[in-house]
């Protein structure tokens, strides 16, 4: 009981420091609401913090009377009711009272087996409602038919899946591996009762979490530019990372007659026929626009960057703005040098990254020798779009906490997306490939380690760059951008210090930034 309340607290207290840090700076608009436990909230169950360590107390309790009683289930199948309560803590205390007010005759509870073992969990999912078979007829005498048996409903079971992912992820940071091996299977029957996001949510992180127990690593962790393209239709994340970063560029580029873009990720190149268009109707006319491409190499080795050159140049050519482009396959971007960009004293130069530079923080120093070569380009502005989640900390438990928040809003998102099912399932699949490194993976192979807007903050004042911060018309903009998008009513935009943030309800997901070098920044060539 001791370790459950424990457990309790602390998952409290990880929530309440993710939320601190991510939050720092932010309107009311992120802050939780009515003292409800976060984690518990954002799947859809209301219980207050303070009654945490109550209701933990009556599960365990609700635990051992149910497995006093559930072979007796099917037989009285007929006098069976269920509840759907708001007050979870008060109505464990009803159900706790009616198993106690009407004990089984007898118990044959196997005393070998471990406390973790995988239990029966009556339930609305997984109650057909027939008479089933049993090993042990002779132990149906002994039943009477007047008892009043409740089942437990979809609710509970999706308290107990919470739980127990805390509790699996708990063991393996403590490599207690027997534990999280009978944990996970559990959490996968208990995932079966649920529905919607929670079930695939709880999906995914159940095999992340098989996947580090067994180790079975993925074999190489790439995120295909075809699952982001789906990712991209299924909800506005990526609509509002372009739309931000390029009216930040077009502010940027204003008067200029040269420009140059340098794209850290290129994928399909989605992003840049919108600007394109946009400087197309300048007044005076559109400057002359280069864009250079950077990219991993393409799996089946074709020349994917000079496709995405291609069709972007037919783009151009059909609204008149003179147009080059180059593309550079890097594994990393620390393979990227100056040299290589053919830098031309006439053109204003901007660099974009959209969810790249968390990668780097496999390597050690990477970003420091990344961000020494943009001192070096003098780009008039560096656009940064970045997760606004902490997965990158040293305690494996709170990073699976962070995550398991942070993606169950990603999910509960979606399922609102009136979008083809094939685009929702691809981008399901796109998530789902995130929550697989960041959970089963460590070392150079775990490239997930997104962090909060402060942290990125912090490393780029002290590499010498300062804020532009980004003005009213985009915040105004973006604003109109999710009113356009169908099911748009739970996605927020909030300026948080120059800064421009994009969530759902009351979790902010991912934030938009925009630098230039510091005036007294030195730059080294």
């Amino acid at each position: 009981m001791d370790r459950t309340r424990d457990r309790d607290e602390a998952g409290r207290q990880q929530l309440g420091s993710s939320s601190g840090t991510s939050s720092c700076g932010k309107s009311n608009l992120w802050k939780e609401e009515g003292g409800m436990d976060e984690l518990l909230a954002v799947v859809g169950y209301k219980v207050r913090s303070s009654d945490m360590a109550e209701v933990a107390q009556k599960l365990e309790r609700l635990d051992e009377a149910m497995e006093n009683v559930q072979d007796s289930l099917t037989e009285h199948s007929n006098d069976a009711f269920y509840y759907n309560p708001s007050d979870i803590s008060n109505w464990l205390e009803t159900m706790l009272y009616n198993f106690d007010s009407h004990p089984p005759e007898e118990s044959n509870k196997d005393s070998a087996s471990s406390d973790y073992d995988l239990k029966a969990i009556p339930g609305k999912a997984i109650y057909d409602g027939g008479v089933s078979t049993t090993s042990n007829p002779k132990r149906l005498k002994s039943v009477e038919s007047t008892s009043t048996v409740v089942v437990v409903d979809w609710q509970e079971n999706g308290i107990r899946l919470v739980h127990s992912l805390m509790e699996c992820a708990e063991a393996v940071e403590n490599n207690n591996l027997p534990v999280a091996e009978a944990l996970v299977k559990q959490i996968g029957f208990l995932a079966l009762s649920q529905v919607g996001a929670m079930r695939k949510v709880a999906t995914y992180f159940a095999e992340a979490l098989a996947r580090r127990i067994y180790h079975v690593f993925p074999l190489q962790h790439s995120l295909s530019d075809t699952l982001q393209t789906h990712f991209y239709e299924s909800c506005p994340y990526l609509k509002f990372a372009h739309f931000t970063t390029n009216q930040a560029i077009l502010e940027a580029f204003q008067g200029k007659s040269r420009v140059h873009v340098i794209d850290f990720g290129i994928n399909q190149g989605m992003q840049w026929p919108a600007l394109m268009q946009a400087l197309a109707l300048r007044t005076g006319g559109p400057p002359a626009f280069r864009l250079t491409g950077i990219g991993p190499p393409a799996a089946d080795n074709s020349d994917h960057l000079q496709e995405v050159g291609s069709k972007l140049a037919q783009f151009a050519e059909t609204i008149h703005v003179q147009f080059e482009y180059h593309g550079f396959v890097a594994n990393c971007l620390t393979d990227l040098d100056v040299s290589m960009l053919d830098l031309r004293e006439d053109e204003s130069v901007a660099l974009n990254s959209v969810f790249e530079f968390h990668k780097l923080l496999a390597r050690p120093g990477a970003v420091e020798k990344v961000l020494s070569v943009v001192r070096q380009i003098r780009p008039e502005i560096l656009t940064v779009v970045e997760q606004e989640a902490n997965h990158n900390g040293l305690s494996f438990l709170d990073r699976f906490t962070e995550s398991l928040h942070y993606y169950c809003t990603l999910f509960d998102s979606l399922e609102v997306s009136p979008v083809n099912p094939q685009d929702k399932a691809m981008s399901e699949v796109y998530l789902g490939k995130q929550i697989c490194n960041v959970v089963s993976c460590e070392g150079m192979d775990r490239v997930e380690r997104h962090e909060t807007l402060n942290q990125w903050r912090n490393r780029f004042s002290s590499a010498g760059f300062s804020l532009i911060h980004l003005g009213s018309n985009a915040f105004k903009q973006a604003s109109m951008l999710l009113a356009l998008f169908a099911g748009g009513d739970g996605y927020k935009v909030e300026e948080n210090n120059g800064c421009l943030m994009l969530g759902w309800h009351t979790r902010a997901l991912i934030a938009t930034s925009a630098w230039q070098l510091a005036a007294k920044s030195v730059v080294t060539l």
